[in-house]
């Protein structure tokens, strides 16, 4: 079975369980704290695949960690722990986000721009680019990157939206270099 694969039945069943008790937005703060903690912390898989540390102590390292958790993420931890799937937390974590974006409509976009975007920038942003997804909503991740002249440069999972100032005197290259053929 492929590591996403793995990831993915994990997934499902967390994501089954937030609906269940109706916490999916809770659950989806408190895994993004522990998905935090595992990607910023080098040690902590060396850790977790240590077995000269018993899972017990594996346990209750998670409880004294993630003691404001709720019971259903510890428990969540403590199973991955048995089945010694730990290592897969954060793409567990990816695609249960990506499920639940996907039942709310929401989408992720990443905007590149010259400069920090204001809360209407974004608000533009957002609205146009949900309607042209056909989506509820976009959560926007803003990146600024100096190299880019003007213009934006919106990255919605695979697709790329470059409105950038250098996309377009490409274009306008590409059809002057065409025209003269």
């Amino acid at each position: 079975m492929s590591q996403s694969a793995v990831a993915n039945r994990y997934a499902v069943a967390l994501f089954e369980l937030g609906k269940e008790q109706t916490n999916l937005p809770q659950l989806e703060e408190e895994l993004a704290s522990v998905r935090y903690v595992f990607e910023h912390d080098e040690t902590l898989l060396a850790f977790f695949d240590n077995p000269r540390i018993s899972k017990d102590d594996q346990k209750q390292f998670v409880n004294d960690v993630f003691k404001d958790a709720s019971q259903a993420v510890k428990n969540f931890l403590f199973i991955l722990i048995d089945k010694g799937r730990i290592s897969e937390i954060s793409d567990i974590i990816a695609s249960f986000v990506e499920m639940k974006n996907e039942a709310e409509g929401i989408a992720e976009a990443v905007v590149y721009s010259v400069h920090a975007l204001s809360d209407e920038e974004q608000e533009r942003i957002r609205e146009t680019f949900a309607k042209k997804l056909n989506k509820n909503t976009l959560r926007i991740r803003n990146i600024v990157d100096e190299s880019i002249i003007g213009g934006l440069k919106v990255r919605v999972g695979n697709q790329i939206y470059d409105g950038t100032v250098a996309r377009k005197l490409q274009r306008i290259e590409q059809s002057v270099v065409s025209a003269n053929k």
